[in-house]
C-alpha cells in the first residue's frame, strides 16, 4: 500500500528533512585522510540527539549502527567499524532520521583528499543521474519514467546501475512502496500522485552491475572489486512537480 501525505505530514517531513541535510553537511566536513569511521557514526548520532531527532537505522532489522559507511567497492550498507580512510578513497554516507514521528533518507558520496579521475567522473555521474530521476517526478508520471532516466544517463557514461538494490517510499515507515529501480522502462510502474514522498538513490559502479552481500550480513560490495557510488535524496510529489524535502 502506498501511503499519500498530507501537507501536515509533508512539512514534518520537510522539517526532518531539513535537519538530515545539516548532518550530511556536517559529516562530509569530517571527510579527510585520517579519520575514523566508527567516529563518523558517533558524530551523526550526537548531531542527531541536538536536532531532537534519532537515527531510523539503528536497530531497524536489527542493523547495529545508526550511519552507513561505504567505501570504494563497497555499495550501500558499510558498517562504520574502526576503519581508516585514507587517501583516495570515496566513501557513501547514508543516513536516515526519525523525526517527529516521520523517516527521511539521504545518502551523498565524496572523495577523501585527491581522488582518481575515474572517481571523480563516477561521482559526477551519480549526483547527475540522481537530479535527472528527480526531474521525472510530477503527478502523472510513472516510476519506470525516473528509472529510465537515471539507468540511461548511467550507462550512457560508460557505467553500470546496480539492479539487486532499489529505491523505496518513506514516510511513514523507513521503507514505504513502491519500489523506485534504479532501471526500467519509461511508462511503466506505479503512476505518480500528489502526496507520493520516494527515496530516490541511484547506486551506480564503475564496472559490472553485480553485487554481493559480505559474511558480516549487511555490506553489499561489487563483484568485480570496481568502484561504486551512491547518492539518495527523499522527495515529495507536489501538485505541479516535486519538491526535495532534504535540503537546507
Amino acid at each position: 500500500m502506498v501511503f499519500i501525505k498530507t501537507e501536515k505530514e509533508i512539512e514534518i517531513m520537510r522539517q526532518g528533512g531539513k535537519i538530515l541535510a545539516k548532518i550530511l553537511d556536517e559529516l562530509e566536513k569530517k571527510i579527510k585522510p585520517g579519520t575514523n569511521t566508527f567516529f563518523l557514526n558517533e558524530f551523526a548520532e550526537n548531531l542527531a540527539a541536538r536536532f531532537g531527532a534519532k537515527p531510523s537505522f539503528k536497530g531497524y532489522k536489527n542493523y547495529p549502527a545508526s550511519l552507513c559507511v561505504s567505501v570504494n567497492s563497497e555499495v550501500v550498507h558499510g558498517l562504520p567499524k574502526q576503519k581508516i580512510l585514507k587517501e583516495g578513497d570515496i566513501v557513501g554516507l547514508d543516513f536516515g532520521l526519525f523525526y517527529k514521528g516521520y523517516y527521511t533518507d539521504m545518502a551523498k558520496t565524496v572523495g577523501v583528499g585527491k581522488i582518481s579521475s575515474l572517481a571523480k567522473r563516477l561521482i559526477f555521474v551519480t549526483k547527475k543521474a540522481l537530479d535527472l530521476g528527480i526531474a521525472q517526478v510530477r503527478p502523472g508520471n510513472h516510476v519506470g519514467d525516473i528509472s529510465f532516466a537515471i539507468q540511461n544517463y548511467v550507462e550512457s557514461n560508460g557505467f553500470s546501475v546496480v539492479r539487486d538494490l532499489v529505491g523505496h517510499g518513506v514516510g511513514r515507515k523507513v521503507h514505504e512502496p513502491p519500489q523506485v529501480p534504479n532501471f526500467g522502462e519509461k511508462g511503466k510502474g506505479i503512476k505518480l500522485e500528489k502526496g507520493m514522498t520516494l527515496a530516490i538513490e541511484p547506486m551506480v559502479n564503475a564496472g559490472k552491475p553485480e553485487v554481493r552481500l559480505l559474511p558480516d550480513g549487511w555490506t553489499f560490495v561489487t563483484c568485480d572489486g570496481s568502484l561504486s557510488c551512491h547518492f539518495e535524496h527523499t522527495v515529495a510529489v507536489t501538485n505541479d512537480g516535486n519538491e526535495i524535502l532534504t535540503k537546507i
